[in-house]
């Protein structure tokens, strides 16, 4: 090491006893002492952006893929600003991220200095915690605590603010144990009133959260479903939890699902909320379960006690790991009485039916749909499809299948500009992976620019640009509830 050891290589050494092996960033002279500490840490990948919106989608893809914190670096005012787009995103997806911003002088703080901003009040109402360090002892117990609380519960994002004359001070050398939380299950008793309530149910149904995307999650829920017989309907965006062309599969929650499964849905006598939140478009804007109270027998599973019963109260509220209450259940209960076989069956009819290609009807052109199809009917069981928000994607979720070993990258805050960021951090990832993007015009001219790390590191990424030159999403909103006025799109 060339240099004393300081304040920010102490923040830094935390951050890699935690297993952060890359960062992103947009280089600013706010945090010039974390830059000078990154050259001895030959260890963290150093991946250099154009803009700090895709610096922030890159860590929060990264967070995603690895359930370690994503972490982005980014320089005071203007950059703190552009990268705001990534803690969004991290809050809506909850994913482990850690925004780390450079500030004026401790010093200074307060006086509206030049470009500088209260970080707590612009992040406080999206971020889990918001710190700004005041002493170069700080840094290392700040980057432990940011770590503990990104990970913890429902994941998100933390920011940490750096003034930068706090960060080239001689530090002890931290020692911080960095363990990670353990959700516990619920008693043997709990366990045989859930079993009972399972195997008495008629029309039982899973909805499957992201809180399965972690090493061993997607096996438990498919062997769960499996044991008991129940089928899955995985939550918006997360089509990949769960095998598409498995008998159990019943679809999605999308934004707008059709009548028929709406119509099946309402038929269940028990839901098994696992591993997610039940916000407004999970629950089709709180219809299934509905508001308040659930017309079914509730189940709600997650690690996070303030997520239960925030909207709808359940009659089995259990703040634990839904990974590990799949596989206490299913030890729990050897042989299950299975549900009404014709449940089953017509969860099978509905998802063949809706999930058939449909045909090409456009005589001046190729629709998108069949774009899709060509990709997914070579794609293999090893692909990485990487979206950005628009309503180009809606064939993937709707009619492309996510196989075992497939996986999907998409956001769930509809963040435009997160696909090729996403499908670069990907790529790094898992250089293994074949990584498609796709993505339409409008988020390609948004953070496009960062494909030319792609050519950097010989990333060998798929891009698929959908271009039909207006802002579709919005522009289908727009003739709809003002016919023959459109502007701005």
């Amino acid at each position: 090491m060339s240099n004393p050891f300081t304040s920010s290589h102490a923040l830094l050494q935390v951050l890699a006893q935690a297993g952060v092996d890359r960062v992103f960033l947009v280089p600013g002279e706010s945090y010039l002492g974390v830059l000078d500490a990154l050259v001895d840490f030959p260890q963290i990948d150093t991946v250099t952006c154009r803009h700090e919106g895709g610096a922030g989608f890159m860590a929060v893809a990264d967070g995603r893929l690895t359930g370690r914190p994503g972490v982005a670096m980014v320089s005071r005012g203007p950059g703190a600003s552009h990268a705001a787009i990534a803690v969004h995103t991290a809050q809506q997806d909850a994913v482990p991220f850690i925004l780390l911003v450079g500030q004026v002088a401790e010093k200074d703080l307060r006086r509206e200095a030049f470009q500088e901003i209260d970080y707590q009040q612009m992040f406080g109402s999206i971020a889990k915690w918001v710190f700004e360090c005041r002493k170069p002892e700080e840094l290392a117990e700040t980057a432990a605590k940011a770590v503990r609380v990104a990970t913890s519960g429902a994941c998100g994002p933390v920011v940490i603010v750096l003034p930068e004359d706090i960060q080239q001070q001689s530090v002890p050398v931290p020692i911080f144990k960095q363990k990670r939380q353990i959700a516990g299950i619920p008693t043997p008793e709990t366990l045989q009133t859930l079993s009972t309530q399972i195997t008495s149910a008629k029309k039982p149904l899973i909805l499957a959260g992201g809180c399965f995307e972690r090493p061993g999650g997607r096996e438990a829920l498919k062997a769960f479903a499996e044991h008991f017989q129940v089928p899955v309907v995985v939550t918006f965006r997360r089509q990949d939890l769960f095998e598409n062309d498995h008998p159990l599969y019943g679809g999605n929650m999308g934004l707008a699902n059709p009548d028929d499964q709406m119509a099946l849905l309402a038929e269940s006598d028990l839901v098994l909320a696992l591993g997610t939140r039940l916000g407004d478009i999970t629950t089709q804007n709180y219809q299934f379960p509905a508001y308040g109270q659930a017309a079914q027998t509730l189940i709600h599973c997650y690690p996070d006690s303030r997520v239960i019963g925030w909207d709808t109260e359940a009659d089995f509220p259990l703040v634990a790991d839904p990974t590990e209450l799949a596989n206490a259940l299913v030890a729990h209960t050897p042989s299950p009485k299975a549900p009404d076989a014709a449940w089953r069956e017509r969860w099978l009819a509905f998802r063949e039916a809706y999930m058939t290609w449909p045909q090409q009807t456009a005589t001046d052109g190729v629709e998108f749909s069949q774009v899709v199809k060509a990709v997914m009917d070579r794609a293999n069981d090893q692909t990485t499809i990487c979206l950005d928000a628009g309503t180009f994607a809606a064939p993937v979720y709707r009619y492309a299948p996510f196989t075992a070993g497939r996986r999907l990258m998409s956001p769930l805050a509809g963040a435009m500009g997160y696909g090729v960021p996403s499908a670069l951090a990907s790529a790094l990832r898992d250089g293994e992976r074949e990584v498609i993007c796709m993505v339409g015009d409008g988020g390609m001219l948004m953070t496009g620019q960062e494909m030319i790390l792609a050519v950097e590191r010989k990333l060998p990424i798929i891009f698929i640009v959908s271009s039909n030159r207006t802002y579709g999403s919005i522009r289908k909103h727009q003739e709809e509830h003002y016919p023959s006025r459109t502007s701005g799109t």
